[in-house]
C-alpha cells in the first residue's frame, strides 16, 4: 500500500526530478519536491495536486538544508519518510583537466556529492523510522571516467557512498539503489550552459596551453557531449520509479541504450580497449595531431 507515502525529491524545477514529482504525484504518493528556484516551485504546483508540496533547497548551503530537513519532518508528521530521491546536481564546467581550476571543481563536488551527503544524513532517522528507499542519481561516468572536471569524480563519490549506504542500512530495513543514465537531454546537458563554460575555461588559457589544443578542439568539444543525447527522460525516471515502488528494487538501474549497449559494457572492458575506444570518440588536442 503506497498511497499517501512520503517522497522526498530534490532537483525538481526541471528534468528527471520535474517528471519524477508528476508521475508519483499522479499515483497517489505525497510528493515533496525540492526546487531550487521559485520560479520552479511555481510551475511545478501549477501542474499537479494539491497534495504536493515544494521546498526551495540549496544543495551548497547547511542553512537550505536544514529548513528543507525540517520541512520535511512537519509534513511526514511522525511517520516517517518512505523514498529520497537525491536527483539534483549539476553538470559543467566540463573540460580537459589543464583547463580547470580548483574552483571548478569544487563547484560541481559541492552539489553532487557533498550536498547529496549531507541531507542524506539528515534524513536517515526519517528513512530508517518507515524502512524506507534511497535513490541516488550517479552516471555511466560514474562507471567509466571520461570527461575532465568534478562531475566523474563527483559520480564515482554518489556510487561508493551508495554502496557503503545500501550495507549499512540493509540491518535497519531501508532499500538504496543507484541510477545511473547515459546522455540524455535536460538542463544539465543543456547546449548553452556547456557552451558558456567551455568558453569562459577558453578564455582564461594561457597562450601554450591554448596552442596546444587548438581552435578545432575547441569547436569540436562543444558538439562532442551532445552527439548521443535521448529526449526521452521517461527513461531514466520509469528506473527511479522502479526502485522506490518494487518489492524487490535492483541495486543499480542503466538508464538509456547508451549506456545498457556502450557505456556500461565499456566500463568493464580492458583499460587498453577502453581508453582506445574513447580515443576514437573524444576530440584530439592540435600538438597530438602534430
Amino acid at each position: 500500500d503506497l498511497n499517501g507515502k512520503h517522497v522526498f525529491i530534490t532537483g525538481c524545477d526541471s528534468g528527471f526530478g520535474n517528471l519524477l514529482a508528476k508521475q508519483l504525484d499522479q499515483r497517489g504518493f505525497h510528493v515533496i519536491a525540492a526546487c531550487l528556484t521559485e520560479k520552479g516551485s511555481r510551475e511545478l504546483l501549477a501542474c499537479t495536486s494539491l497534495s504536493l508540496k515544494t521546498v526551495i533547497l540549496n544543495l551548497t548551503d547547511s542553512i537550505s538544508i536544514d529548513n528543507a530537513v525540517e520541512f520535511v519532518k512537519q509534513e511526514t508528521d511522525g511517520e516517517g519518510l518512505f523514498g529520497l530521491v537525491n536527483n539534483a546536481g549539476r553538470a559543467t564546467p566540463m573540460a580537459p583537466t589543464d583547463w580547470m581550476q580548483i574552483d571548478d571543481f569544487n563547484t560541481i563536488l559541492d552539489v553532487n556529492l557533498i550536498g547529496l551527503i549531507e541531507i542524506t544524513l539528515k534524513l536517515l532517522p526519517l528513512l530508517k523510522k518507515a524502512k524506507g528507499r534511497v535513490v541516488n542519481v550517479a552516471s555511466v561516468m560514474g562507471r567509466l571516467a571520461f570527461l575532465g572536471g568534478g562531475y566523474c569524480l563527483s559520480k564515482w563519490g554518489v556510487e561508493a557512498f551508495s554502496d557503503i549506504l545500501r550495507r549499512d542500512m540493509q540491518h535497519f530495513g531501508v532499500k538504496v539503489s543507484i541510477i545511473e543514465p547515459g546522455c540524455f537531454k535536460t538542463g544539465v546537458t543543456s547546449s548553452e550552459v556547456i557552451e558558456r563554460d567551455l568558453l569562459r575555461l577558453w578564455n582564461q588559457l594561457t597562450p601554450e596551453v591554448r596552442e596546444s589544443y587548438g581552435d578545432k578542439y575547441f569547436v569540436e568539444c562543444k558538439f562532442s557531449m551532445k552527439r548521443l543525447c535521448d529526449s526521452d527522460i521517461s527513461k531514466v525516471t520509469k528506473c527511479m520509479e522502479h526502485a522506490l515502488i518494487a518489492k524487490y528494487p535492483r541495486t543499480r538501474y542503466g538508464s538509456g541504450w547508451d549506456a545498457k549497449f556502450f557505456w556500461l559494457p565499456l566500463s568493464y572492458a580492458p583499460t587498453l580497449l577502453s581508453d582506445m575506444m574513447l580515443r576514437m570518440l573524444l576530440p584530439t588536442p592540435a600538438a597530438t595531431l602534430g
